[in-house]
């Protein structure tokens, strides 16, 4: 694979356990004393994760993530959690502020200190939502980081559409700050109806992103936000053309009755709205042609689901294929991520 570019990760992954976190807890919490071992992150979506996989996940750290970029030719990588993700699941409020405060300062302090190449992804304590702005201000001037990552599922679950986050949209397009939605937990959204993952995950990430899509565009975010850059990560591109399709019908029919002003194709064609692709779905030359080539991103998804030596295969399978202009794949690769990074 010979390439004249950079290549940008756009999502990475650092596996965040509870033994590392707790060292930065910040006070009263860090005053506890444990003398019992409990979950740091609610894991109550009832999916023993992790069982289906053939093999044991690494936990890179910062040393070990370096020399995957190097292996792979890949210049920087955006670090999203792990364990994390499920962050949307906790109800207590101070707790949600405290949890995201040690990942944020632990994320900065082993990864994002260490190597201009690793760029770490604010989590945002949704729960509070001025604590979510707080922070994010913070993660984005004082720690550097290139993003803050929003859950896709809650609980209960919530739109994102709602009024109530509009201060984190603001906060976010005044720092010039992308936003990331991302999966994790499923809970509440029907798929408890199989008796395994395995089964579900085909729609695991897909299903939230499309509802909370739906929501923050039918409720008017990107029209009261036109600079907002948003990204829906981790379920390829094959929905969005449905999407387009299904809001825009919508909106023609019943539009007297939403918050959005513009058609909703022209607001996901607006050129603020990022998806990652897989390197080898199908459907991506027509999501292209439907699209455009300026709003899709690349995600390596290390270290999750696959042994380290599996990866290494996905950026020459993706040079390889004949059926994506040489130009757009430089665009997926590296000019897109580095918009909507601000890199």
């Amino acid at each position: 694979m010979e390439c004249e570019h950079a290549i940008i990760d756009a999502d990475g992954h650092v596996v965040d356990q509870d033994k590392d976190l707790r060292n930065y807890l910040p006070a009263p919490w860090n005053e506890k004393d444990w003398t019992r071992e409990y979950y740091l992150f609610p894991l109550t979506d009832g999916w023993m994760r992790g069982m289906s996989s053939r093999h044991k996940a690494e936990v890179p750290d910062a040393a070990n993530w370096l020399s995957f970029l190097d292996e792979s030719k890949i210049e920087q990588t955006i670090l999203y959690p792990s364990n994390a993700l499920f962050h949307g699941q906790i109800r207590n409020k101070g707790w949600a502020v405290a949890v995201a405060q040690a990942y944020n300062d632990w994320l900065y302090d082993c990864f994002g200190r260490q190597s201009d190449r690793l760029k770490g992804v604010a989590l945002l304590p949704v729960q509070d939502i001025d604590a979510a702005v707080a922070e994010l201000r913070r993660c984005v001037e004082e720690l550097g980081m290139v993003a803050g990552v929003i859950p896709s599922v809650m609980a209960p679950l919530v739109g994102l559409g709602g009024r109530q986050f509009d201060p984190i949209y603001a906060e976010a397009e005044r720092l010039d700050c992308a936003l990331a939605v991302h999966g994790g937990p499923v809970a509440g959204l029907g798929l408890d109806i199989f008796e395994s993952l395995a089964e579900a995950r085909p729609l695991e990430h897909a299903m939230p992103q499309m509802v909370q899509m739906m929501s923050m565009i039918n409720a008017g975010v990107y029209d009261r936000f036109p600079n907002l850059r948003v990204a829906y990560l981790e379920c390829g591109t094959g929905w969005v053309p449905f999407m387009m399709d299904a809001l825009d019908e919508n909106w023609e029919r019943r539009g007297h009755a939403l918050a959005v002003k513009q058609r909703p194709s022209d607001i996901i064609r607006g050129g603020n709205i990022f998806f990652t692709c897989e390197v080898d779905e199908r459907s991506l030359p027509y999501v292209l042609e439907q699209l455009g080539g300026d709003q899709v991103l690349w995600a390596s998804d290390y270290p999750h689901e696959r042994a380290r030596a599996d990866f290494f295969h996905d950026l020459p399978d993706f040079f390889a294929r004949e059926d994506i202009n040489p130009d757009v794949r430089k665009k997926i690769l590296c000019d897109n991520p580095k918009r909507y990074y601000g890199l």
